[in-house]
Parts: structure tokens; sequence; C-alpha cells
């Protein structure tokens, strides 16, 4: 078996993200930048998109998926829980669509919707002490990008 290769495949990564729970979601999109950029990723091949929420996400991803140059799509959000029942629609919801945006374009789809019982959890997972979720999904991303050019 060949060792995988670690150089950063060739083409663009498009970060998609909600403009909701704004202060949440910018911490994520600067961690995933800014991984991609220290992994290799010119600023040039880094493509983002805002959409209104979390429900917009795979839509979104869907179109930029369908970019000839897309090697991967990061997606990026926050939901949190409220009174309703609303929380569960969404989140599952477009991790579900996530997930078939995945599978049915063949690019990979990281998916980094926080979906939180409290704000304070969502902070904690956007650069306070248990990390930047947008990095990890950098990092994912690079990952299954690589899996995906040597196919």
């Amino acid at each position: 078996m060949t060792k995988p290769s670690s150089a950063v495949p060739e083409g663009a990564f498009a970060i998609v993200h909600s403009r909701y729970n704004a202060e949440i979601v910018q911490a994520l999109v600067k961690g995933a930048r800014d991984t991609l950029k220290a992994q290799g990723v010119g600023e040039r091949d880094i493509r983002v998109t805002e959409v209104p929420g979390a429900w917009e996400l795979p839509l979104a991803a869907a179109y930029v998926a369908d970019d000839e140059d897309v090697v991967a799509v990061i997606a990026l959000g926050c939901v949190v829980r409220g009174e309703t029942r609303h929380f569960e629609h969404v989140a599952d919801e477009c991790a579900r669509g996530l997930m078939t945006v995945q599978l049915e374009s063949g690019i990979p789809v990281a998916n980094g919707v926080l979906a939180v019982e409290q704000y304070e959890h969502a902070r904690e997972r956007a650069g306070g002490k248990l990390g930047n979720k947008g990095e990890e999904c950098a990092l994912a991303a690079i990952t299954m990008a690589r899996l995906a050019a040597e196919r």
C-alpha cells in the first residue's frame, strides 16, 4: 500500500457559513481560513460564501461543490437550542443535507455546524477551551481532498 501524500491538493476550498450567531461563526471562519493558509492553501483558493442561516447551508454547499475546481467544502454555522423544536429541525436537517451533498457530488463536505444547548458551549468550540471547530473542519477537508485526489 502506498503512503498518502501530504501535499495539499490543487483546487479551491469553499467555506460556506451562516450569518446567524455571527460572533461564533466568524470565529469558526477565521479558524478555518487561518488553518487552510497554514497548510499551504493560497488565498485565491479559499472561497467564502455567506448564507442567512444553517438551514440554507446544504444548498449553498451543493452550489459550490458543483464548481469544477472545488476540492472540498467546509460548512460552518451555529444552532443554539431554544424553547421550541425548531433547533432539532434545523440542526438535524442541515447535517442530513450536508451529508447528501457530499455523497451525491463526491466532493468532501466538512460539517462544522455547531448544535449546542447554550451559547457558551458554542464559544468553547469557537476558539475557547475546546478548540476551534473551524480549524478541525479545515484539516478534515484537506485530508478528505487528498483521499479524493488519490482515487
